[in-house]
């Protein structure tokens, strides 16, 4: 098996939510359902010295965040019925609407919040890393709508050679399930100078 998976440059993004958009359009999905969400991060503050000027802590940065498809899905190992499943040439993990259920423990399992419970069929939907389109050697449609480029899609070991290995950074969580995502960093992660820690969500309402 070839392990797919996503490289995200905070750098580049400027939450423009195309690649939400596209997304959205593909899959039809209706307006409480999100597979790609962008988070708006931000936090800090100015500061006035003794000098009379003015020094900034605040930072602000987006995060593109979908299914990561891990090495060791969570939503994988708690469903009951065997519903999530991993691909077994790419890696990537779907879901089968034919044995879900809807009791959304894939959802609570997940760390990422990436399984969604679709409240007219009853069923848990998540993004599959647009499975049919990989296996006719396309990338998904979130890669190729991006306007900044700020998305990439391939074997996993590819991006991490090309990239790096970073595959978290606030408010993402600790990468407990092993995902297949790769972060390239940005002015905030970099600098000494802001306290990426203490930041916060701004935009919850969008990304729940």
């Amino acid at each position: 098996m070839t392990q797919y998976g996503f490289y995200f440059d905070s750098s580049r993004c400027t939450g423009c939510k195309t690649c939400e958009l596209v997304c959205k359009d593909y899959h039809d999905l209706g307006p409480g359902i999100l597979f790609r969400r962008v988070y708006d991060y931000e936090g800090g503050a100015w500061a006035r010295k003794d000098d009379g000027t003015w020094e900034k802590t605040a930072f602000n940065y987006h995060v593109a965040l979908s299914c990561n498809h891990c090495d060791s899905p969570a939503c994988v190992a708690n469903c009951p019925t065997g519903a999530m499943r991993k691909d077994e040439e790419t890696g990537l993990v779907n879901s089968d609407p034919a044995v879900c259920i809807g009791c959304g423990t894939c959802r609570s399992a997940c760390p990422y919040d990436a399984p969604r419970i679709d409240a007219d069929s009853n069923v848990s939907r998540k993004c599959d890393g647009c499975l049919a389109r990989v296996r006719e050697d396309e990338e998904p449609m979130c890669v190729g709508a991006c306007p900044l480029r700020a998305l990439e899609f391939g074997p996993i070991e590819e991006l991490r050679e090309k990239h790096g290995d970073l595959a978290q950074i606030p408010p993402m969580p600790e990468p407990s399930t092993s995902p297949n995502i790769v972060i390239g960093s940005c002015q905030a992660i970099d600098s000494d100078a802001y306290d990426v820690g203490e930041g916060y969500v701004a935009n919850p309402l969008e990304v729940e």
